[in-house]
């Protein structure tokens, strides 16, 4: 597969479905969103623990997933589509890591170590593709779950970065008002 192909220079590129549309549409947005989420996860790899990195990798795979269904306005039905499964994924993941968890009180700080501020920073990043992925579905028929599943992401996410500071000793920070 060429790296380069010169076809997206005029500001166009292809669905999966090989309709090509402006780079600027609102579902170029929406995955595009997607794709950055899944670099910001991959910079928080490894995190030191082995349980994390493996859910991690797994909402990687995932997030290819949210990418070809938002990037396929008619998927088939053996296209790659975000299902229930995928949602169930992460609220298992966020209800593991909450019984090791203090129960949250009040509104916490983003930040910490530098995995758990990359996993903060991957938290901020899903919740503006979530607000893309819902603008998308104003304008054309999306897959729910895709949208439900970058809710639960940005949760879930919130939540392994907690998960990680005090694995790795590091008290978080309340804000002052």
């Amino acid at each position: 597969m060429p790296i380069y192909t010169g076809r997206g220079d005029e500001g166009n590129t292809d669905l999966r479905t090989m309709d090509r549309v402006p780079k600027h549409s609102a579902r170029i947005e929406a995955y595009g969103s997607v794709d950055e989420v899944n670099s910001l996860v991959g910079a928080a790899r490894p995190t030191g623990y082995d349980d994390v990195d493996d859910t991690l990798r797994e909402i990687q795979n995932h997030l290819h997933v949210v990418q070809a269904d938002f990037a396929n306005p008619d998927p088939d039905e053996d296209d790659p589509v975000a299902r229930d499964e995928h949602v169930d994924f992460l609220e298992d993941t966020i209800d593991e890591a909450d019984e090791e968890l203090e129960p949250l009180t009040a509104f916490i700080l983003p930040g910490g170590g530098d995995d758990g501020a990359a996993l903060h920073h991957a938290r901020s990043v899903c919740r503006r593709a979530e607000r893309r992925a819902v603008a998308l579905g104003h304008e054309e028929d999306v897959n729910e779950t895709a949208i439900v599943y970058l809710n639960r992401l940005s949760d879930a996410l919130f939540t392994l970065a907690r998960l990680v500071n005090q694995r790795d000793g590091i008290p978080e920070e309340n804000p002052e008002y």
